[in-house]
């Protein structure tokens, strides 16, 4: 059985869209009949057109909100917001989403409750606050908040692969450094002196330049080997937990790690309370994007202290995770009843402290491959330089 888009109109020349699974275009036509719908176009979307699986980037949903918003606002329905929005679409498979999503709701069903029927097509925050905007009445508000939330967050994603570009660059001249250097340039240099005449470190690098061009073939298996066998590490939860614990108490690197955690959690909770959701279920929600397992972890027990009965300021706190001004600020916004507000302007000033800290871990980076460089460039001239001279004074 397919599922057919398709084009109708009543009685009464009213058009009607929408969708129906059916055997074919006879049985579509059967079907419709019997609702008094005469087709007039149709599509055939396959075996559940539905079912077609596609997750939207950042970017994509930041867009998808602020014109969903921006209609909204502007008198049009939902529905004829999701018509124009799938049309415009030229993403193939984003507009088959779209257009799912679209006919769902045109049948009457909740938007909130179409994008639940589709894990991992929109983010989870994304439809937790559709869902609390549908029932308060203030759909328009939520998707510009989405809108500005995941606009903040594909700028920060940009941030990010911007200051990796000078590393790469940076790591990608030490790897073609290294190799000219002892697999072109210094063989040239073993042939000015007799092995025995050449001093151990010498030997070693020269040993080093022949294994380097006579079997790299094994230093590629080794290496691929080797980030093979981290993924498959990363991907076992107990060793995934102890490597994410670690990274926090790295010094230096583990307070920025920590910093960029805590802007992601500020502003998700504020989005998230602001919507009107209950506090369990903003942690929850607002944790479960920070992508650190003991993180996670740790914030299980938040959430059950919470759900005894403790402020959620205390809880945190007990984490030692986020830095004590963060829960200071929250147990003021608990104590005055304006967490939602004090919490969004947090979010503002650790959204800064986060690009800060992206940029600090970056330049942490930088010293370290040019000292890596330095001691390459350290060896290859010690180990040179006796050649050189001893070729001299064989010539003299």
């Amino acid at each position: 059985m397919d599922k057919f888009s398709y084009v109708a109109t009543d009685a009464n020349g009213k058009t009607v869209r929408g969708s129906e699974l059916a055997e074919d275009y006879k049985d579509l036509q059967m079907k419709l009949r019997e609702r008094k719908l005469y087709v007039t176009s149709y599509r055939n979307l396959g075996g559940g057109g539905g079912d077609v699986k596609y997750k939207f980037k950042t970017k994509e949903v930041s867009f998808i909100s602020r014109q969903l918003a921006s209609m909204t606002s502007a008198g049009l329905s939902l529905v004829r917001a999701l018509h124009i929005l799938q049309e415009q679409q030229e993403n193939k498979k984003a507009k088959a989403v779209l257009l799912d999503i679209y006919e769902e709701v045109q049948k009457g069903k909740s938007f909130s409750d179409v994008l639940h029927a589709k894990p991992g097509v929109f983010p989870e925050m994304f439809v937790s606050m559709v869902a609390a905007g549908e029932a308060s009445g203030t759909l328009d508000q939520m998707l510009n908040r989405l809108s500005d939330h995941y606009a903040n967050a594909n700028k920060t994603a940009n941030k990010a692969k911007s200051a990796m570009i000078y590393p790469m660059v940076l790591l990608v001249l030490l790897l073609a450094v290294i190799i000219m250097m002892f697999a072109v340039i210094l063989p040239m240099f073993g042939e000015m002196m007799a092995e025995e005449d050449m001093s151990a470190l010498s030997k070693a690098l020269m040993a080093f330049s022949g294994s380097l061009t006579g079997y790299w073939y094994v230093y590629v298996i080794v290496i691929f080997a080797l980030v093979f066998g981290i993924m498959l590490l990363l991907k076992t939860p107990s060793t995934r937990l102890k490597m994410d614990e670690m990274l926090l108490k790295i010094p230096k690197v583990g307070k920025l790690v920590a910093t960029m955690y805590t802007g992601t959690f500020a502003r998700n909770m504020s989005n998230l309370y602001g919507a009107g959701l209950q506090m369990v279920e903003c942690i929850e929600k607002s944790i479960s994007v920070v992508n650190n397992m003991y993180v996670k972890k740790r914030f299980e027990d938040v959430v059950n202290d919470i759900k005894l009965g403790e402020s959620m300021s205390k809880a945190i706190e007990k984490t030692g995770i986020f830095e004590g001004m963060f829960t200071s600020i929250i147990f003021v916004g608990e104590e005055s009843g304006t967490l939602d507000t004090i919490l969004n302007k947090a979010a503002d000033y650790y959204d800064e402290e986060a690009d800060s800290a992206i940029s600090k871990l970056v330049g942490l980076m930088e010293p370290l491959m040019i000292i890596i460089m330095g001691i390459a460039i350290g060896l290859f001239l010690a180990g040179m330089f006796p050649m050189l001279y001893g070729s001299m004074t064989n010539i003299s």
